[in-house]
Protein backbone atom coordinates (compact mmCIF):
# COMPACT_ATOMS: atom_id res chain seq x y z
CA UNK A 1 0.00 0.00 0.00
CA UNK A 2 1.22 3.49 -0.88
CA UNK A 3 0.19 6.66 0.96
CA UNK A 4 1.02 10.23 -0.07
CA UNK A 5 1.63 12.50 2.93
CA UNK A 6 0.85 16.12 2.10
CA UNK A 7 1.70 18.66 4.84
CA UNK A 8 0.93 22.36 4.98
CA UNK A 9 4.27 23.78 6.23
CA UNK A 10 2.51 26.92 7.47
CA UNK A 11 0.28 24.82 9.74
CA UNK A 12 2.61 21.94 10.61
CA UNK A 13 5.61 23.83 11.98
CA UNK A 14 8.78 21.84 11.42
CA UNK A 15 6.57 19.17 9.85
CA UNK A 16 6.48 17.37 13.20
CA UNK A 17 3.02 15.89 12.62
CA UNK A 18 3.73 14.54 9.14
CA UNK A 19 7.04 12.99 10.26
CA UNK A 20 5.27 11.31 13.19
CA UNK A 21 2.66 9.97 10.77
CA UNK A 22 5.42 8.74 8.47
CA UNK A 23 7.00 6.72 11.30
CA UNK A 24 3.66 5.20 12.31
CA UNK A 25 2.82 4.12 8.76
CA UNK A 26 6.26 2.75 7.93
CA UNK A 27 6.24 0.70 11.15
CA UNK A 28 3.17 -1.16 9.86
CA UNK A 29 4.61 -1.70 6.37
CA UNK A 30 2.97 1.16 4.46
CA UNK A 31 5.00 2.85 1.71
CA UNK A 32 4.99 6.64 2.13
CA UNK A 33 6.08 9.64 0.12
CA UNK A 34 6.12 13.36 0.97
CA UNK A 35 4.43 15.82 -1.41
CA UNK A 36 3.73 19.49 -0.74
CA UNK A 37 0.22 20.61 -1.73
CA UNK A 38 1.52 23.87 -3.22
CA UNK A 39 4.73 25.62 -4.20
CA UNK A 40 6.21 27.39 -1.21
CA UNK A 41 6.74 31.12 -1.55
CA UNK A 42 10.03 30.90 0.30
CA UNK A 43 12.91 28.47 0.73
CA UNK A 44 12.48 25.43 2.97
CA UNK A 45 13.27 26.04 6.65
CA UNK A 46 16.48 24.38 7.84
CA UNK A 47 14.61 21.85 9.98
CA UNK A 48 12.86 20.26 6.97
CA UNK A 49 15.60 20.48 4.33
CA UNK A 50 16.58 16.86 4.99
CA UNK A 51 13.19 15.63 3.77
CA UNK A 52 12.68 14.57 0.17
CA UNK A 53 9.61 16.06 -1.49
CA UNK A 54 8.21 14.67 -4.73
CA UNK A 55 5.71 16.04 -7.25
CA UNK A 56 2.17 15.26 -6.13
CA UNK A 57 0.91 14.89 -9.71
CA UNK A 58 3.48 12.17 -10.34
CA UNK A 59 2.78 10.25 -7.13
CA UNK A 60 -1.02 10.30 -6.97
CA UNK A 61 -1.64 7.97 -9.95
CA UNK A 62 0.05 5.12 -8.01
CA UNK A 63 -1.26 6.10 -4.57
CA UNK A 64 -3.93 4.34 -2.52
CA UNK A 65 -4.57 7.28 -0.18
CA UNK A 66 -3.69 10.93 0.34
CA UNK A 67 -3.24 12.14 3.92
CA UNK A 68 -3.47 15.93 4.33
CA UNK A 69 -2.19 17.85 7.33
CA UNK A 70 -3.72 21.28 7.96
CA UNK A 71 -7.18 22.80 8.10
CA UNK A 72 -10.18 22.43 5.81
CA UNK A 73 -8.50 24.76 3.31
CA UNK A 74 -5.66 22.26 2.87
CA UNK A 75 -8.15 19.47 2.19
CA UNK A 76 -10.07 21.63 -0.29
CA UNK A 77 -6.86 22.37 -2.15
CA UNK A 78 -5.91 18.68 -2.23
CA UNK A 79 -9.37 17.52 -3.32
CA UNK A 80 -8.91 18.77 -6.87
CA UNK A 81 -5.70 16.78 -7.30
CA UNK A 82 -6.90 13.62 -5.54
CA UNK A 83 -10.27 13.59 -7.29
CA UNK A 84 -8.60 13.47 -10.72
CA UNK A 85 -7.16 10.05 -9.84
CA UNK A 86 -9.93 8.73 -7.60
CA UNK A 87 -7.65 8.77 -4.55
CA UNK A 88 -9.41 8.99 -1.16
CA UNK A 89 -8.35 11.71 1.28
CA UNK A 90 -7.78 11.47 5.02
CA UNK A 91 -7.53 14.82 6.80
CA UNK A 92 -5.52 15.49 9.94
CA UNK A 93 -6.71 18.70 11.57
CA UNK A 94 -4.03 21.22 12.51
CA UNK A 95 -6.35 24.21 12.24
CA UNK A 96 -9.19 25.49 14.37
CA UNK A 97 -12.47 24.04 13.07
CA UNK A 98 -11.59 21.25 10.65
CA UNK A 99 -15.04 19.82 9.87
CA UNK A 100 -13.67 17.71 7.01
CA UNK A 101 -10.68 16.31 8.90
CA UNK A 102 -11.06 12.80 10.29
CA UNK A 103 -8.27 12.93 12.88
CA UNK A 104 -6.87 15.41 15.36
CA UNK A 105 -3.10 15.53 15.78
CA UNK A 106 -3.33 13.60 19.07
CA UNK A 107 -4.97 10.71 17.21
CA UNK A 108 -2.13 9.98 14.77
CA UNK A 109 -1.56 6.43 16.14
CA UNK A 110 -4.93 5.48 14.59
CA UNK A 111 -3.22 5.71 11.19
CA UNK A 112 -1.90 2.20 11.81
CA UNK A 113 -5.40 0.93 10.98
CA UNK A 114 -4.76 1.79 7.34
CA UNK A 115 -2.40 -1.14 6.83
CA UNK A 116 -5.06 -3.58 8.04
CA UNK A 117 -7.73 -2.00 5.83
CA UNK A 118 -9.73 -0.91 8.87
CA UNK A 119 -11.27 2.15 7.29
CA UNK A 120 -14.16 3.16 5.04
CA UNK A 121 -14.65 5.94 2.52
CA UNK A 122 -17.43 8.49 2.36
CA UNK A 123 -18.48 10.04 -0.95
CA UNK A 124 -18.98 13.82 -0.98
CA UNK A 125 -20.86 15.67 -3.70
CA UNK A 126 -19.03 18.30 -5.77
CA UNK A 127 -20.14 21.17 -8.02
CA UNK A 128 -19.13 22.06 -11.56
CA UNK A 129 -18.79 25.84 -11.87
CA UNK A 130 -18.66 27.76 -15.16
CA UNK A 131 -18.86 31.41 -16.20
CA UNK A 132 -20.69 32.19 -19.41
CA UNK A 133 -20.08 35.49 -21.21
CA UNK A 134 -21.72 36.35 -24.53
CA UNK A 135 -22.62 32.70 -25.00
CA UNK A 136 -19.08 31.40 -24.40
CA UNK A 137 -17.66 29.55 -21.38
CA UNK A 138 -14.68 31.61 -20.21
CA UNK A 139 -14.01 29.96 -16.84
CA UNK A 140 -14.41 26.47 -15.36
CA UNK A 141 -13.68 24.99 -11.95
CA UNK A 142 -14.90 22.32 -9.55
CA UNK A 143 -15.91 22.82 -5.92
CA UNK A 144 -16.10 20.53 -2.91
CA UNK A 145 -17.37 23.33 -0.65
CA UNK A 146 -18.82 26.28 -2.52
CA UNK A 147 -18.84 28.93 -5.19
CA UNK A 148 -19.31 32.49 -3.92
CA UNK A 149 -20.24 35.52 -6.01
CA UNK A 150 -19.41 38.66 -4.03
CA UNK A 151 -18.94 42.38 -4.35
CA UNK A 152 -15.27 42.22 -3.41
CA UNK A 153 -13.63 44.58 -0.94
CA UNK A 154 -15.41 47.76 -2.04
CA UNK A 155 -18.03 49.05 0.41
CA UNK A 156 -21.09 48.82 -1.83
CA UNK A 157 -23.76 46.29 -2.71
CA UNK A 158 -24.02 44.01 -5.72
CA UNK A 159 -27.27 43.21 -7.53
CA UNK A 160 -27.73 39.55 -8.49
CA UNK A 161 -30.43 37.33 -9.91
CA UNK A 162 -30.52 33.65 -8.95
CA UNK A 163 -32.21 31.11 -11.23
CA UNK A 164 -33.04 27.45 -10.70
CA UNK A 165 -33.39 25.61 -14.02
CA UNK A 166 -33.92 28.98 -15.79
CA UNK A 167 -36.68 30.00 -13.38
CA UNK A 168 -36.00 33.13 -11.36
CA UNK A 169 -36.01 32.17 -7.68
CA UNK A 170 -34.73 35.31 -5.97
CA UNK A 171 -33.10 38.68 -6.47
CA UNK A 172 -30.32 39.70 -4.11
CA UNK A 173 -28.98 43.14 -3.32
CA UNK A 174 -26.21 42.83 -0.78
CA UNK A 175 -22.72 41.42 -0.39
CA UNK A 176 -23.37 38.46 -2.67
CA UNK A 177 -24.49 34.83 -2.65
CA UNK A 178 -22.95 31.43 -1.80
CA UNK A 179 -23.90 28.27 -3.68
CA UNK A 180 -22.62 25.29 -1.72
CA UNK A 181 -22.64 21.54 -1.32
CA UNK A 182 -23.76 19.87 1.92
CA UNK A 183 -20.05 19.53 2.77
CA UNK A 184 -19.75 23.30 2.37
CA UNK A 185 -22.74 23.96 4.63
CA UNK A 186 -20.39 24.22 7.63
CA UNK A 187 -18.12 26.71 5.87
CA UNK A 188 -18.77 30.16 4.43
CA UNK A 189 -22.47 29.33 4.02
CA UNK A 190 -22.91 28.68 7.74
CA UNK A 191 -21.13 31.94 8.58
CA UNK A 192 -23.60 33.77 6.32
CA UNK A 193 -26.61 32.23 8.09
CA UNK A 194 -27.18 29.22 5.86
CA UNK A 195 -28.53 25.85 7.08
CA UNK A 196 -26.31 23.00 8.27
CA UNK A 197 -26.87 19.92 6.11
CA UNK A 198 -25.56 16.38 6.54
CA UNK A 199 -22.39 16.24 4.41
CA UNK A 200 -23.37 12.98 2.70
CA UNK A 201 -26.67 14.48 1.51
CA UNK A 202 -27.19 15.43 -2.13
CA UNK A 203 -28.48 19.00 -2.26
CA UNK A 204 -27.46 22.42 -3.52
CA UNK A 205 -27.61 25.27 -0.99
CA UNK A 206 -28.14 28.91 -1.93
CA UNK A 207 -27.27 31.40 0.83
CA UNK A 208 -27.48 35.20 0.41
CA UNK A 209 -24.71 37.24 2.05
CA UNK A 210 -25.92 40.26 4.05
CA UNK A 211 -28.92 40.77 1.78
CA UNK A 212 -30.66 44.15 1.87
CA UNK A 213 -33.92 42.53 0.73
CA UNK A 214 -35.98 40.82 3.43
CA UNK A 215 -37.35 38.08 1.16
CA UNK A 216 -33.86 36.87 0.16
CA UNK A 217 -33.64 33.71 2.28
CA UNK A 218 -31.38 30.64 2.25
CA UNK A 219 -32.71 27.82 0.08
CA UNK A 220 -32.03 24.10 -0.17
CA UNK A 221 -32.51 22.82 -3.72
CA UNK A 222 -32.56 19.37 -5.26
CA UNK A 223 -29.29 17.88 -6.41
CA UNK A 224 -30.18 18.00 -10.11
CA UNK A 225 -31.05 21.68 -10.26
CA UNK A 226 -28.88 23.97 -12.37
CA UNK A 227 -28.30 27.18 -10.44
CA UNK A 228 -27.44 30.30 -12.42
CA UNK A 229 -26.28 33.52 -10.78
CA UNK A 230 -26.41 36.52 -13.07
CA UNK A 231 -24.84 39.90 -12.46
CA UNK A 232 -26.99 42.88 -13.35
CA UNK A 233 -26.70 43.93 -16.99
CA UNK A 234 -25.89 47.51 -18.04
CA UNK A 235 -24.10 48.40 -14.83
CA UNK A 236 -20.57 49.43 -14.04
CA UNK A 237 -20.53 47.33 -10.91
CA UNK A 238 -18.42 44.19 -11.11
CA UNK A 239 -18.51 41.07 -9.02
CA UNK A 240 -16.02 38.37 -8.14
CA UNK A 241 -16.34 34.58 -8.22
CA UNK A 242 -14.35 32.48 -5.78
CA UNK A 243 -14.45 28.67 -5.88
CA UNK A 244 -13.57 26.91 -2.61
CA UNK A 245 -11.97 30.11 -1.35
CA UNK A 246 -9.53 30.22 -4.26
CA UNK A 247 -8.28 33.18 -6.27
CA UNK A 248 -11.14 35.47 -7.30
CA UNK A 249 -12.27 35.62 -10.93
CA UNK A 250 -13.55 39.05 -11.98
CA UNK A 251 -17.07 39.08 -13.39
CA UNK A 252 -18.30 41.63 -15.89
CA UNK A 253 -21.77 43.10 -16.32
CA UNK A 254 -24.18 40.46 -17.64
CA UNK A 255 -22.00 37.43 -16.85
CA UNK A 256 -23.78 34.23 -15.81
CA UNK A 257 -22.27 31.80 -13.28
CA UNK A 258 -23.67 28.31 -13.91
CA UNK A 259 -23.44 25.77 -11.09
CA UNK A 260 -24.54 22.15 -11.19
CA UNK A 261 -23.85 18.83 -9.49
CA UNK A 262 -20.63 17.35 -10.79
CA UNK A 263 -20.24 13.77 -11.94
CA UNK A 264 -17.04 13.78 -9.89
CA UNK A 265 -17.07 13.26 -6.14
CA UNK A 266 -14.52 13.43 -3.35
CA UNK A 267 -13.83 10.36 -1.22
CA UNK A 268 -13.03 11.08 2.42
CA UNK A 269 -11.52 8.35 4.60
CA UNK A 270 -13.24 7.36 7.86
CA UNK A 271 -11.19 5.65 10.58
CA UNK A 272 -13.02 6.65 13.75
CA UNK A 273 -16.66 5.92 14.55
CA UNK A 274 -17.48 9.59 15.22
CA UNK A 275 -20.68 10.82 13.62
CA UNK A 276 -21.13 14.18 11.93
CA UNK A 277 -23.34 15.32 14.80
CA UNK A 278 -20.71 14.52 17.41
CA UNK A 279 -18.16 16.53 15.47
CA UNK A 280 -20.67 19.35 15.09
CA UNK A 281 -21.34 19.53 18.85
CA UNK A 282 -17.64 19.76 19.65
CA UNK A 283 -16.67 22.20 16.92
CA UNK A 284 -19.57 24.55 17.64
CA UNK A 285 -19.18 24.38 21.41
CA UNK A 286 -22.18 22.19 22.15
CA UNK A 287 -20.34 19.88 24.51
CA UNK A 288 -19.25 16.29 24.20
CA UNK A 289 -15.94 14.68 23.38
CA UNK A 290 -14.56 14.46 19.84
Amino acid sequence: MKVVLSPNPYRDKGLKAVQAADRILRNVGVETVFCLPFVMEESYPDNIKHLEFKEIQQELPQADMLVCFGGDGTILHAAKDANAYGVPILGVNLGSMGFMAELEQSELPLLSKIAAGKYTTESRMMLDVAVRRDGRIIFRDIALNDAAVTKGAIARIIDLEVFSDKTLTTKISGDGVIVSTPTGSTGYSMAAGGPIVEPTARNILVTPICAHILNARPMVLGRDRIVTVKTAANTRKTGFLSVDGGRAFKLSSGDAVEIRRSRASTKLVKITDRTFYEVLRVKLGGGGVA
